[in-house]
């Protein structure tokens, strides 16, 4: 079967494996389709921050196989699977840190996701890992499943209330994302800043007020929008460091800042902390996404609450996925890409 690796510096590879064996309680999925993340590309392109070097946590199939006892899942079943599970008993679970349990990072897909065919181990399985998919849900769709869940996650982080106003910076597909839990949340107004012209005009679309991020005066005119008070709420879903300085500048005191993008390992910055202090800012930092955040996700995309499937502009194929890589890479007239297997 055909899977695809890290194998360098901006070198995806696809090869030949060997079917993964499936044990009790595992189950065997045939990937239908799987989104590129930007963790994804950071690791092909960048410097990721985390050890794990596998692609594709975003897949969604059918169940070809599954082992001995396994109960509420069989053969046939349409699924999204979630490739990291925590425990949700030990301390950082129990005060709502489940994304930093020890048994998050230990639990994977084999080979990975993206791959012909992948085994969800058994405590995945077991412990809200997978998730069955409505028959009117297409595979697509449910590739969207973890983006969105991660974005949900980080809506869980700060308190907001209707008719208020938010900034999104980076206007790609998990920025977009948040503009349409914005819309959802009844905000009044949605920023979005970017400097791909494809990307603001993509926003505009969604209804939101789109800002070129090297524009000097975009700052300002997000200040005369909401009367010199500045946004309640700033999210940064970009590895561009300047944008949290110019989140710094839009959001109002005593609001919020959320550190959404994936930045490069051993990004620094300098930061004027009298600005935190003297406007009383929360910054606060969300990464992945439990099984929660998921079931949470399945059920806006399936109620149509996060029209997601408007984000997806490209398909590849599992072959074609160096070319996949580098069109994400460089986001030219993108938006959300999927490889189909």
């Amino acid at each position: 079967m055909k899977t695809a690796s890290v194998k360098g510096p901006a070198l995806v590879d696809v090869t030949e494996t060997t079917k993964p064996t499936v044990g009790p309680g595992d189950i065997l999925v045939k990937m239908r389709s799987c989104g590129i993340c930007g963790s994804d590309v950071e690791k092909v392109f960048g410097k990721y921050g985390q050890p794990s070097m596998r692609l594709g946590h975003e897949p969604a199939g059918i169940i070809v196989e599954v082992g001995s006892g396994v109960a509420n899942f069989q053969k046939d079943d349409r699924v999204f699977t979630h490739h990291h599970v925590p425990c949700y008993s030990c301390h950082l679970c129990n005060h709502g840190n489940e994304t930093m349990c020890p048994k998050y990072y230990e639990t994977n897909l084999s080979p990975c996701g993206l791959s012909e065919e992948y085994v969800v181990p058994e405590w995945n399985v077991t412990h809200g890992g997978v998730l069955k998919i409505p028959n009117a849900m297409t595979f697509e769709e449910a590739a969207m499943i973890e983006p969105l869940a991660c974005c949900v996650r980080a809506w869980s982080k700060f308190s907001y209330k209707k008719g208020d106003t938010c900034a999104v910076f980076g206007a790609g597909p998990t920025g977009m994302m948040h503009v349409m839990l914005a819309q959802a949340n009844e905000f009044s107004r949605v920023f979005a800043f970017d400097v791909n012209d494809f990307r603001l005009d993509f926003a505009r679309s969604f209804g939101a007020f789109p800002l070129k991020s090297a524009d000097p005066q975009s700052a300002q005119k997000v200040l005369t929008e909401t009367q010199n008070q500045g946004v309640d709420v700033s999210i940064v879903a970009t590895g561009a460091l300047s944008a949290i300085s110019d989140a710094l500048s839009v959001t109002r005191k005593g609001g919020t800042i959320v550190l959404f993008g994936v930045p490069s390992k051993g990004a620094t910055m300098n930061v004027d902390m009298s600005v935190v202090y003297s406007k009383e800012l929360t910054l606060t930092p969300s990464y992945a996404a439990s099984d929660k955040d998921c079931k949470r996700a399945l059920e806006l995309i399936s109620s149509g609450k996060v029209a997601a499937k408007r984000l997806i502009t490209h398909r590849y194929s599992l072959s074609d996925s160096q070319k996949a890589f580098e069109h994400a890479h460089s986001g030219q007239n993108a938006m959300k890409i999927v490889i189909n297997g």
